[in-house]
C-alpha cells in the first residue's frame, strides 16, 4: 500500500513538473505602449499604438480587443487567425486587421529561433482594456 501511494505521489509530482516546464517554455509577448491619442471627432474614443515583440516560440492566449486593430509586421514572421477565418503567416511589411467583434484564436511567432515584432494601432473606447481573454 505504501509503495502504491509513493508511486502515485511521484507520478503526480513529475506530471506537475512537466506542466510547469511547458508553461515556462512558452515565452510571453512583450507589449510596449507607443502613444495614446484622444479622438475629438469621435467622442469617447481613443487611438492606442503599441509594439508587440514575440520572443521565439511565443504564443498569445485566445482573446479579443473590442476595438478596430490594425497590425503591421516590422520584423520576423507571425501567424494570425480569427475565429472562422484561415490561418495566415505575415512577414515584414504585411498587415492584418481585427474588428471589434472578432475573436483572435491564433497569435504566435512563426519561428522557434528568431524573434518577431509588430506595430498595432487600436481604435477603442477610452480606458478600455487592450486585450480581453476569451474562454
Amino acid at each position: 500500500m505504501f509503495r502504491l501511494k509513493a508511486t502515485a505521489i511521484a507520478t503526480f509530482v513529475a506530471a506537475g513538473s512537466l506542466i510547469g516546464q511547458a508553461h515556462a517554455a512558452a515565452p510571453q509577448a512583450i507589449v510596449t505602449p507607443v502613444m495614446t491619442q484622444p479622438l475629438p471627432d469621435y467622442p469617447g474614443k481613443e487611438a492606442l499604438m503599441i509594439t508587440v515583440e514575440y520572443p521565439p516560440g511565443a504564443v498569445d492566449p485566445v482573446h479579443r480587443h473590442n476595438a478596430d486593430a490594425f497590425v503591421y509586421v516590422l520584423e520576423g514572421s507571425i501567424v494570425m487567425q480569427l475565429k472562422g477565418g484561415k490561418e495566415v503567416t505575415l512577414t515584414p511589411g504585411q498587415s492584418f486587421y481585427e474588428g471589434p467583434n472578432d475573436i483572435h484564436t491564433v497569435g504566435r511567432n512563426a519561428s522557434q529561433t528568431k524573434p518577431a515584432k509588430f506595430l498595432v494601432l487600436l481604435l477603442k473606447k477610452k480606458g478600455a482594456p487592450v486585450l480581453v481573454p476569451v474562454k
